[in-house]
């Protein structure tokens, strides 16, 4: 099957939505995947923050975490009404609120795990600010994202699809990653 005609079926489906831990490459990953499968793409955090004109970093320094999640939230349920696109959630989206449902409900949900030590040396490389790793060694960070992990995995796993990621450091591995990622996709519609 081409990825024009999985392309096809996924616009039947309407959405595809990234989930994962901060790192884990959705929005690597869910750029590539919209072009190979010529769909828009919408990464959720930078839709706020075009939304609000502020980063994610200042929206949690002002409001907090809570009322981040609500703007989150709202923000979700906005982009679900959109067709024919890729999504790539914030690492928290799918753990608040009802979320999750809301994603399931409206398209296709992958979720890219990735184990914590590949986590913690893709972060420690990452030049993002992200607001709940700000400071944290990598010595430290390891040991906070396990037990992050522990706490979303029940989210996490309520993707209708489960894509286990490995390194992604070089082009040829973001596009097997992608190549793989539509393999999925296609026997998910099948």
């Amino acid at each position: 099957m081409t990825s024009w005609v999985i392309a096809k079926q996924i616009k039947q489906m309407k959405r595809v939505f990234l989930i994962g831990y901060m790192g884990s490459g959705k929005t690597t990953v869910g750029k590539k995947l919209a072009k190979s499968l010529s769909l828009s793409f919408i990464d959720l955090d930078d839709f706020i923050q075009n939304k609000y004109r502020k980063t994610i970093a200042e929206i949690f320094a002002e409001l907090g975490e809570e009322e981040f999640r609500k703007i989150e939230s709202r923000a979700l349920r906005e982009v679900s009404e959109i067709e024919d696109v890729v999504i790539s959630t914030g690492g928290g989206a799918p753990c608040f609120f009802d979320n999750m449902k809301i994603m399931n409900n409206a398209g296709i949900t992958l979720y890219i795990e990735v184990v914590p030590e590949e986590l913690a040396a893709r972060l420690m490389a990452s030049k993002s600010v992200r607001p709940l790793i700000v400071g944290k060694s990598k010595d430290e960070l390891i040991p906070f994202i396990t037990k992050h992990l522990a706490l979303r995995e029940r989210y996490y796993r309520s993707a209708q699809i489960i894509y286990h990621s490995e390194k992604m450091t070089t082009k040829e591995d973001i596009y097997l990653t992608v190549q793989e990622i539509e393999d999925h996709l296609k026997n998910k519609l099948q």
